[in-house]
């Protein structure tokens, strides 16, 4: 049985694997912004504890890509661990996809990685600098390209024509994608779906 203080650490824990504030969780997961604040967990006399409810808790899951067992092992500070595909981001990418995005070939290694839907994501690892100031050089990334794709989500765009390059989503038409620079020199890109290969979302970084 988990204590009260083990269940909200396990929250702040939840939010801090999804990159993100217990609020800015609770706003992934399509919750009030203070569903996971400090001042919820408590009465407002500070008397009587409060907890998390378990449809806000599963909201929250489902938000990280995490599941119950996962989530348990951060309450015990060991994570469920599973493995995904793993290689470097670079150029060099023609023979290291499948056409629907999914690693292929030799030039890949396998890693352990916290939380479910790992068999349908992979890895990448940062090696030069031209993604900062949001990922930096050593900044692993974990991409699913079986995940829904939304506005505002960071994403992974391999261009026909050879590179992956990283965008914050904008307007996904039938016929084209906008696409938002995550380095501030750059501008929007208006793209033909026919000039991509395809996207996938960029579910979170370890930094």
């Amino acid at each position: 049985m988990f204590t009260h203080e083990q269940i909200w650490q396990g929250i702040d824990r939840l939010a801090a694997h999804a990159q993100t504030s217990p609020s800015g969780l609770a706003r992934r997961a399509g919750l009030d912004s203070t569903t996971f604040n400090p001042s919820k967990r408590v009465s407002r006399d500070g008397q009587k504890p409060r907890w998390p409810s378990t449809e806000s808790l599963s909201k929250a899951l489902r938000a990280a890509h995490m599941d119950l067992a996962g989530f348990v092992g951060l309450i015990m500070g060991t994570p469920v661990m599973t493995g995904v595909q793993a290689r470097g981001l670079s150029d060099d990418t023609q023979s290291a996809f499948d056409a629907g995005g999914r690693p292929a070939g030799e030039s890949w290694t396998q890693i352990a990685f916290p939380g479910e839907g790992a068999e349908n994501a992979f890895a990448l690892t940062v090696e030069d600098d031209k993604l900062r100031p949001v990922y930096r050089r050593g900044d692993r990334l974990i991409v699913a390209p079986d995940s829904p794709l939304r506005p505002g989500d960071r994403v992974l765009v391999k261009h026909r024509s050879g590179g992956l390059d990283a965008f914050e989503l904008g307007e996904h038409g039938v016929k084209q994608v906008v696409l938002h620079p995550i380095r501030p020199d750059q501008p929007v890109r208006k793209i033909a779906l026919a000039e991509i290969d395809w996207i996938a979302r960029i579910l979170w970084a370890s930094q």
